[in-house]
This record gives C-alpha cells, sequence and structure tokens, in this order.
C-alpha cells in the first residue's frame, strides 16, 4: 500500500515556520508560561525539542487555539495568520476515519 508523503520542502518550511513561532513565543514569559503550563514541557525540553516535528507541532496548536495570540504572532513574525494555519494544518496528524 502506497502512502501518501508530503514533500520534504512543505516540511521544511513547515517547521521553520514553527520555529519562527517558538522563537516568538520565547521573548515574552507572558506567552511562553502559557505553553509550557499547557505542554508539560521545561525549557530544557524546548531547546532539546527545537527541530522535532511534535514539539513544533505542539507550538502550533497553542497558537491556534487563541486567535488574538495568532494574530500578535503573526504580525510580529510577519506572516498572515492563514500561513501559521495552513502550517498547523499540515502538521497535525490525519483524522482518525481519512484513507
Amino acid at each position: 500500500m502506497l502512502m501518501k508523503r508530503k514533500p520534504l520542502q512543505d516540511d521544511e518550511s513547515t517547521d521553520a515556520l514553527a520555529l519562527d513561532v517558538l522563537l516568538w513565543m520565547v521573548q515574552d514569559p507572558d506567552r511562553l508560561m502559557p505553553f509550557l503550563n499547557a505542554t508539560g514541557l521545561g525549557p530544557d525540553d524546548l531547546r532539546a525539542g527545537m527541530n522535532d516535528p511534535t514539539v513544533l507541532g505542539a507550538v502550533l496548536d497553542h497558537v491556534m487555539t487563541d486567535e488574538p495570540v495568532l494574530l500578535a504572532c503573526a504580525e510580529a513574525i510577519g506572516v498572515k495568520p492563514e500561513r501559521i494555519a495552513a502550517a498547523w494544518r499540515r502538521r497535525a496528524p490525519p483524522d482518525f476515519d481519512a484513507p
């Protein structure tokens, strides 16, 4: 059975955008602490997971749960919120019912 695979370039651009979002979050403890509290991650976990797709996915999940945070992040890193949303959809696991 063949499985569809996202092109590597899309994965790289998604990870790069998620890393930009993470770097934006870590600049302000008021932005970072809710993420750490929600995920149970610590600062050392973040440093170790900066290239981990699971951690980067959690970063995008977190930003997508709060529209004001999403809008502030998008403005700060110079992208449209839709681009962050698209990266979040690419990073998300497939639907349970998906073939």
